[in-house]
């Protein structure tokens, strides 16, 4: 048998991701009695965009919301450099996601008929 190493992983480093999901009604949601729906901004960390997707789907299903679609808005870095203004309050959310490594729901914006 040769001693060959295997080629080490390099460990992709967590970042934190701003979305906008969008969700329907569910039995059991917590949204407003007469909503039709809701967005929420979620700051989720991830290696990547596609894995923070993934996570703040799987935890929003599993809090009994019904996730629609989802809309990325970038890290932190990407959001400055395409001229968003974030507040320190904002940035403190992120800082705890990445800390965490978990999904904040940030805000939630019901939708009405």
């Amino acid at each position: 048998m040769d001693d060959v190493e295997k080629p080490v992983k390099e460990k992709r480093p967590q970042q934190v991701y701003s979305l906008v999901v969008e969700v329907g009604r569910k039995a059991g949601d917590g949204l407003p009695e007469k909503a039709t729906g809701a967005a929420l901004l979620c700051y989720s960390s991830g290696v990547d965009e596609a894995e923070a997707v993934r996570e703040t789907v799987a935890i929003l299903k599993d809090a009994d919301l019904s996730p629609l679609e989802v809309q990325g808005l970038g890290t932190l870095d990407e959001r400055r450099a395409a001229g968003d203004e974030i507040g320190e309050e904002e940035v403190a959310l992120m800082e705890r996601a990445l800390a965490e490594n978990s999904v904040i729901v940030a805000q939630m914006t019901p939708f009405y008929d």
